[in-house]
């Protein structure tokens, strides 16, 4: 069976053989170039060591653009993961940042009413109560406590992390045993959610 050509394809052929006649005519064989090497008084001897010097840096332009777009695709690679992960942080740091005490208080260990006086002298453990409000679901909160005496040194650093916050409303605390040799006077607790202060309450050793 014949195969018939549209007048669109033909056209298209005409203009594809017409572009490579015009290449073919343009490109020299061999003995041509050594003819034009002669012309210019350029030894024809060495026309095969510049075919094959020509080859190697066609070779290396390809691979050189080659590793420039392996490069840039890296580099994209990176900047995008970059970019994800500062977003992922300040996304976490402004789930964190909603983060706050909704109330605190000082007790035993036997969970009593708050207290603002506490005696040294039957070494008691004394626990921070904090109340969190807007804690982050699923999340797990590193908190720490700074325990300061009446002369403003920290005597105690609690650090710790939270079970696996399962409402947004989370009750915690930090303790801290004070000593018969405890200096007497007015002390200070400070509970931080990733270094930030969130809550804080003072009492007095007797």
């Amino acid at each position: 069976m014949t195969q018939r050509l549209t007048q669109e394809q033909l056209t298209q052929i005409v203009t594809e053989v017409e572009g490579l006649q015009i290449r073919q005519d343009a490109e020299l064989d061999l003995q041509q170039v050594r003819e034009i090497l002669q012309e210019l008084n350029l030894p024809p001897e060495l026309l095969d060591e510049a075919l094959i010097q020509l080859r190697r840096r066609q070779a290396l332009e390809v691979q050189q653009r080659r590793n420039r777009w392996i490069f840039s695709g890296v580099v994209g690679s990176l900047l995008v993961a970059i970019a994800c992960t500062i977003f992922f942080i300040q996304q976490q740091n402004s789930v964190l940042s909603r983060v706050s005490a909704q109330q605190d208080r000082l007790t035993l260990a036997d969970n009593s009413s708050g207290l603002d006086t506490i005696s040294r002298q039957n070494n008691p453990e004394v626990f921070y109560r904090v109340t969190l409000k807007d804690a982050p679901l699923g999340k797990k909160l590193a908190l720490s406590c700074n325990w300061i005496d009446p002369s403003g040194q920290i005597v105690k650093q609690n650090r710790y992390q939270t079970r696996e916050i399962n409402t947004s409303v989370w009750d915690t605390y930090c303790r801290y045993p004070i000593s018969s040799t405890a200096t007497v006077g007015n002390w200070q607790v400070q509970m931080f959610l990733n270094g930030r202060q969130i809550s804080d309450e003072t009492f007095e050793v007797k």
